[in-house]
């Protein structure tokens, strides 16, 4: 399965990297899961490239529960909580406040046994 999670604000890279050290940093996901930082291309005239998501790609002993309750802690530790946005395929969830039914539609579309697209915001 592949899941991107992307980052609203001007503290996107910065909020990303910090993400996937919190995410590696828990041995359940990763055993089960491949995190990697994506780049876009920058704007014309500009230096470098721009972090604009961070990938996971899971395989076998994948749980959905263990990622979104590592992912929900994480946020907590954010001194301004930021929105985000998980997609997989077609299908995304955005996280604003991470209130319970945000959280439950996450570990729904985490669950989803293929990757047809399902309404889930």
């Amino acid at each position: 399965m592949h899941i991107q999670v992307q980052v609203d604000g001007s503290r996107q890279e910065e909020e990303l990297r910090s993400l996937q050290e919190w995410l590696r940093a828990e041995p359940a996901i990763r055993r089960s899961a491949t995190l990697s930082l994506h780049e876009k291309s920058g704007e014309p005239g500009s230096m470098g490239s721009l972090i604009d998501a961070l990938q996971l790609v899971t395989g076998n002993g994948w749980s959905a529960a263990s990622f979104v309750l590592s992912f929900a802690a994480w946020r907590q530790t954010r001194p301004k909580a930021p929105h985000i946005t998980i997609r997989r395929g077609d299908v995304e969830v955005n996280i604003t406040e991470a209130t319970e039914e945000e959280l439950r539609r996450l570990v729904n579309l985490l669950e989803q046994v293929d990757d047809s697209p399902r309404s889930s915001s």
